[in-house]
């Protein structure tokens, strides 16, 4: 008969043994955090591009004799000091005066006459050159090649009106209207038509034309797909840059008087020949206010459409 055998004679149970902590080695203090300098990827390229533009530009520099050091030396500073000197005071004469507030009409009006026309022009070239509104591209037809035709003969007329600069088209049609602010009207309208008209159809071309195609595809005339489809998201776009233009063609005006356009341009020619100093400034003082003026008004419609 086996004995009992009581708790006490089990195997003996492995007992807890208390956690020793072992001792760590002391650390070195730590170093301050140093950040990397911020790396540019495109450094390199900035500095092959900034070596090739000055490789490119300062045979340029050579070629047109610009030297604009020669503006400090002594006897340069000397006659532009005389020369400024001769523009005070300004000229306050009455008959003057007249004579300015005129010319200063006719600058406005030469500007503002020179834009309408101008717009006139390039509404319809734009609407002849702008992709958007051609119902050639549509799918395939005989049409294709002839609306190509068409679109390109128009661009290329555009390059021809804008190629040439205001300047010039004033100088040839004095010719031809004799001296006034005719010839200045005449050559803003042929030369920022083309302007105008090579914007408004890249402008047409930019936005969504997805609503004057489907007035296309469905039927539509060419008419509706550009008053219903393209107008409303390019209307702000075409107003603003029509307004800028007219605020070009106001400094335009008074450079094209120095070709016998008439407006502040012919005024100033005639003061700087006669070294007539005071009226010169009174002239300069005048555009810039004018310009100011012009500016202010370019903002001001700007924001109103907006």
């Amino acid at each position: 008969m086996n004995p009992t055998i009581g708790p006490s004679d089990g195997p003996a149970q492995p007992q807890p043994q208390p956690l020793q902590l072992q001792s760590q080695p002391p650390r070195a203090p730590s170093q301050p955090f140093l950040p990397l300098p911020p790396h540019d990827p495109a450094a390199r390229g900035r500095l092959t591009a900034l070596v090739l533009a000055l490789v490119v530009l300062w045979p340029l520099a050579v070629v047109a004799d610009f030297r604009p050091w020669t503006l400090f030396t002594p006897g340069s500073l000397q006659v532009i000091g005389g020369f400024l000197a001769g523009f005070w005071p300004p000229s306050v004469e009455p008959e003057f005066l007249m004579l300015l507030g005129r010319a200063t009409l006719e600058t406005l009006a030469m500007a503002t006459a020179g834009t309408a026309l101008a717009f006139c022009l390039a509404v319809p070239l734009a609407f002849a050159a702008t992709g958007a509104l051609s119902v050639s591209r549509i799918g395939p037809g005989p049409g294709r090649l002839r609306g190509r035709t068409v679109r390109a003969a128009v661009r290329g007329l555009l390059v021809l009106l804008r190629g040439v600069p205001e300047v010039v088209w004033a100088l040839v049609l004095v010719r031809v209207t004799g001296l006034g602010p005719a010839a200045g009207v005449l050559a803003l309208a042929i030369a920022y038509g083309g302007m105008l008209g090579k914007v408004y159809a890249e402008i047409l071309e930019s936005g969504d034309t997805r609503a004057a195609r489907a007035i296309l595809e469905a039927g539509g005339g060419r008419l509706g797909a550009l008053g219903w489809g393209l107008l409303p998201g390019a209307a702000r776009e075409l107003a603003s840059y029509t307004v800028y233009r007219w605020e070009c063609a106001v400094r335009a005006s008074v450079v094209m008087g120095f070709v016998g356009a008439g407006g502040l341009g012919q005024l100033m020619d005639q003061s700087t020949k006669m070294l007539a100093g005071g009226e010169a400034c009174s002239i300069l003082a005048v555009f810039l206010l004018l310009v100011l003026v012009a500016d202010g008004l370019s903002a001001l419609l700007r924001r109103v459409l907006a």
